[in-house]
């Protein structure tokens, strides 16, 4: 997209977000808007496909009536799209209706919940039903949020579609990623809105640049990655970005997020069978038990709780088991880390946001740290972040690096805290300072003040302590001062005001006045 393109987007995508901003939370019309844009979304794909099923009848599918010929394509739309919509269930055809192009009735919010419960109903059958059940559970078209009639909610509704109805998705053109980026505006919008829980599901796209180049460094292809705490689903996206991915699998606790990352794998036109998204508690309901992969990324909950020794079944579990402890209660970092680990492939890497507290906190922490380091050599690289960059917390975060089949006998430290630019909410970080980062990585090179390449015994003598500023020295030295030259520059400046005084004592003797208190001292 164009800058102006993404703009105009942006603007109008703001404006339907208007629509609602009074009459809801921030959290709550997201759920709205964005169920809309991907029923229309999928309601242009339907009629696309439809209409080049009935090219040579000269048809068009929105305007199709014959039962047969709709049932026939119901089958073909299930078996290759994994969804089916009617003619009188597409977005288009709502507009339509909703304009008063069919006559006086204009009421379409009936219809609109019928189209929303088929995508889903017709898929209970099919390979696809995991990927399309419960998807429009969080579009509540009965909530009085909507307005206090169901007249109301329709004129809202059908003025939400109007605007809807003016961004063209451009979905003929197969690099077209518009409906992506309308997403993405819109998540990154919340987010920056709402705090803490915007935060729990969107990771800057900054920072999942990083990892997704990281974990594909020299890759065109990979066979498969995984985000055990995916969110949305922007970090298995952002990986498709730089390597051909065959297989997305991702897990989310949050019911609502799990919706949003299913959303999110279509809208980016990631086929329903090259994904896999869960829901459920990833530490204590692994969905994915058997799955090596060969690329890991996550931004797991800072420091979540965790039922840790209070599940006996934990100890023994083989996530966790080879490093000695479980993570502490309160602090399910290292559980997140061991059992990502667990799920990685031996030629595979893994990058993870965790916060600093995972460098050097004791107890079991330092336990499971050093099994990971001194045990099994895993830890590849550990690059500490600038302050402020994750909606919702303004501490530093930290990018953990894992790779299970390690020829380094050292691990490479970057202190990037002092890369970003300033923003209105939070800081950001520019494209050179992406580059800086992935090119001192791939290069594993010693910058002063910036890198230093740990070797095992350093990691040892600092007793398995992570924290970077005991590897990589950002000490600047202040220039001297020379006490002579500044006393005699404050001899100047009192030299200086006692003229300026003796002028103002001057003019206020020619006026008549008394002169103010400083021109008397």
């Amino acid at each position: 997209m164009s800058e102006e393109q993404l703009r105009v987007l942006e603007r109008q995508l703001w404006n339907i977000a208007d629509l609602l901003r009074g009459k809801m939370n921030a959290d709550e019309y997201k759920n709205y808007v964005l169920g809309f844009i991907f029923y229309k979304y999928l309601s242009e794909k339907q009629e696309l496909y439809a209409d080049e099923l009935l090219q040579e009848d000269n048809i068009k599918y929105i305007e199709l009536t014959d039962e047969d010929i709709i049932e026939d394509i119901k089958e073909d739309s299930i078996e290759n799209l994994g969804f089916f919509l009617r003619p009188n269930e597409l977005f288009g055809y709502l507009v339509k209706k909703g304009t008063g192009e069919f006559g006086e009735d204009r009421f379409i919010l009936e219809d609109l919940q019928k189209a929303l419960k088929a995508i889903e109903d017709r898929a209970y059958d099919y390979e696809s039903s995991e990927d399309f059940v419960g998807l429009f559970e969080d579009v509540d078209l009965t909530s009085p949020k909507l307005g206090k009639t169901p007249d109301d909610k329709n004129a809202l509704i059908v003025d939400i579609f109007l605007l809807l109805d003016e961004i063209d998705f451009d979905i003929k053109n197969p690099k077209s990623d518009i409906l992506g980026r309308a997403y993405e505006y819109l998540i990154g919008q919340f987010a920056a809105g709402a705090g803490k829980k915007g935060g729990e599901f969107y990771t800057p796209a900054q920072v999942s640049r990083i990892l997704a180049q990281i974990v594909t460094l020299g890759k065109e292809r990979i066979k498969d990655v995984y985000d055990p705490t995916c969110g949305s689903g922007s970090l298995l996206i952002r990986v498709g970005e730089y390597a051909k991915v065959g297989h997305y699998y991702g897990q989310e606790l949050n019911r609502t997020t799990y919706n949003l990352a299913r959303m999110n794998m279509i809208l980016h036109n990631i086929p329903y069978t090259q994904f896999s998204i869960r829901q459920g508690d990833t530490l204590e309901d692994d969905k994915f038990i058997d799955l090596k992969a060969e690329a890991i990324v996550a931004n797991p909950p800072f420091s979540a709780k965790w039922k840790g020794k209070d599940n006996p079944l934990l100890k023994n579990d083989e996530r966790f088991a080879p490093y000695g402890d479980l993570a502490p209660k309160d602090k399910a970092d290292y559980a997140f880390v061991t059992h990502m680990l667990y799920h990685l492939a031996d030629d595979g890497v893994m990058a993870v946001v965790l916060p600093h507290g995972v460098l050097f906190r004791g107890g079991a922490e330092r336990k499971i740290r050093r099994a990971i380091i001194e045990k099994f050599n895993y830890l590849d690289a550990v690059i500490g972040l600038a302050p402020n960059l994750f909606y919702g917390t303004s501490i530093p975060a930290c990018i953990l690096v894992f790779k299970k089949c390690r020829e380094d006998d050292n691990i490479l430290f970057i202190d990037a805290s002092k890369l970003y630019e300033k923003g209105k909410n939070q800081n950001f970080l520019e494209d050179r300072h992406i580059q800086k980062i992935l090119d001192t990585y791939k290069e594993r090179k010693e910058v002063e003040k910036f890198s230093h390449l740990a070797s095992m015994e350093e990691i040892q003598e600092n007793d398995y302590n992570l924290n970077i500023p005991r590897y990589v020295d950002t000490f600047e030295e202040e220039e001297p001062i020379d006490i002579e030259e500044v006393a005699k520059a404050i001899k100047e400046i009192e030299n200086k005001e006692k003229e300026v005084d003796a002028k103002i004592e001057s003019f206020c003797k020619e006026l008549g006045i008394e002169p103010p208190f400083g021109a008397l001292q």
